[in-house]
């Protein structure tokens, strides 16, 4: 099943951006754990998209969402200021946090959970897919 949202790229549409995702996760009789770690990704995506993607200004943000095969595969497509989030450093983890440098963590934890994490810049889009294998 594939489902398809397109909406403004701001802080006070995540709650409907994580409807959107939990029902077709649920749809998918994804296990709770799953579901978790998926949500926790989409939404440090979401949050940086809105946050940093069209700033001043606001745009919209379009999220693909298919589960089917046992994976759930969800990409994001925004035309804001060109920004690979893959391309930055892995932060140091054994520094003590006040010695880190301040970003990277939200990337890591979703290049950690999720099976894959993939970014490309394509006729003034950013576009970044995660999939996840959910039995």
């Amino acid at each position: 099943m594939k489902a398809y949202l397109e909406l403004p790229a701001l802080i006070e549409n995540l709650d409907h951006v994580m409807g959107f995702v939990t029902e077709q996760l649920e749809n998918a009789d994804c296990t709770m754990k799953q579901q978790m770690q998926i949500c926790v990704a989409v939404e440090e995506v979401f949050i940086n998209i809105a946050n940093y993607a069209y700033t001043p200004v606001t745009g919209n943000v379009v999220i693909e969402m298919s589960c089917e095969n046992d994976t759930t595969e969800i990409t994001f497509i925004d035309k804001g200021v060109s920004y690979d989030p893959l391309a930055k450093e892995d932060p140091d983890n054994s520094l003590p946090a006040e010695e880190r440098p301040i970003g990277g963590l939200g990337i890591l934890m979703d290049k950690k959970t999720m099976d894959k994490v993939t970014y490309r810049r394509e006729n003034g889009c950013n576009i970044l897919n995660i999939k996840k294998t959910i039995k």
